[in-house]
C-alpha cells in the first residue's frame, strides 16, 4: 500500500520523538500475519496524539509494543531509554497503557487497592503511595471513590479509575485504546473534557472522528499495518479521499 503524503503534513517543533520514538517496527502474530509492516512514528513531550484506522490496521498490535507485551523486529524508545527486555519494568512504569475494557484493568476489590496496586509493586512506602493515589484520583475527578467497589461502578466511573491506575505510576506517555468507546453523551463529555486537561503526552486509538476533530491537534492514520499519514487533524480530516481510502469518515 503506498504511503499517503500530506500537503501540510505534520513536523513537531525541536522535537526528537524525547518521549515516544518507533522506529521500523515489524510484527507478525503465529499464525504468519504481518500485523505491522516497518511503522515508525515520534511523541514529543505534551503531544495529544490520535490514531486512527479501520480494524485490522495494526494499532492495538502498536500499543501493546510500547511497554512489551508483544515484541517485534524494530526498535522503539520511551524518554530515551530503550525497550529491552532487561529494562522492561521500568518501561511499563513509563507507559500508562489503558485497555478498552475497563474490567481488564480492575481486579480489586475496592478503587483505592486498585490504583494503589502499581506502585505497592514499585516497592514505593505507604505515605508515597497513599499521596500517588490521592493524586491520581484528583486528576480524574474521583477523589469520592477511594472506598467504592470497583465492580459496582458505571462503565464511565469505571474508565476513569483505569486511567487512575496508570496515573498513579506517573508514566511518561499514556495510552489508551478506544476511551469513548461504551459511554453514553454525559460520560463521554466528562471523558473528553479530563484527557483535554490532564498535562501528559497521550496517544489514543480510536474510531471516534469527533473526538480526534475536537481534542487531537495531531492524527496518525494506520492502514494494514503501516502508517499512511501523519499530519494536522484539521488536515487529514479535511482529506475526503484519504479518509474514503484507508475506510474512515468525516466527523
Amino acid at each position: 500500500m503506498p504511503v499517503t503524503h500530506l500537503k501540510n503534513s505534520f513536523t513537531p517543533p525541536e522535537c526528537d520523538g524525547d518521549v515516544l520514538s518507533v522506529t521500523d517496527l515489524h510484527f507478525a502474530y503465529p499464525d504468519g500475519h504481518a500485523a505491522l509492516k516497518g511503522v515508525s512514528m515520534q511523541l514529543c513531550s505534551g503531544d495529544k496524539v490520535a490514531l486512527v484506522g479501520p480494524n485490522g490496521a495494526g494499532k492495538s498490535t502498536l500499543m501493546l509494543h510500547l511497554n512489551g507485551i508483544l515484541s517485534g523486529r524494530g526498535e522503539i524508545e520511551i524518554a530515551g531509554k530503550r525497550l529491552t527486555r532487561d529494562n522492561l519494568p521500568a518501561i511499563r512504569s513509563m507507559v500508562g497503557l489503558v485497555f478498552q475494557n475497563p474490567d481488564d484493568q480492575l481486579f480489586s476489590p475496592t478503587v483505592f487497592e486498585d490504583v494503589a496496586f502499581g506502585p505497592l509493586h514499585m516497592g514505593l512506602p505507604e505515605a508515597e503511595v497513599r499521596a500517588r493515589v490521592d493524586a491520581a484520583l484528583e486528576a480524574v475527578r474521583m477523589s469520592g471513590y477511594r472506598d467504592r467497589l470497583s465492580h459496582h461502578l458505571s462503565v464511565g466511573e469505571k474508565k476513569r479509575i483505569a486511567i487512575a491506575t496508570v496515573l498513579s505510576m506517573k508514566p511518561s506517555l499514556l495510552v489508551l485504546d478506544e476511551p469513548s468507546a461504551g459511554l453514553d453523551p454525559r460520560a463521554r463529555r466528562t471523558l473528553i473534557n479530563l484527557l483535554r486537561d490532564l498535562p501528559i503526552t497521550m496517544l489514543v486509538s480510536t474510531h471516534d472522528m469527533k473526538l480526534v476533530q475536537e481534542l487531537f491537534p495531531r492524527t496518525i492514520v494506520m492502514d494494514e499495518g503501516r502508517v499512511v499519514a501523519d499530519g494536522l487533524t484539521h488536515d487529514i480530516l479535511d482529506d475526503e479521499a484519504l479518509l474514503f481510502e484507508h475506510g474512515l469518515e468525516k466527523p
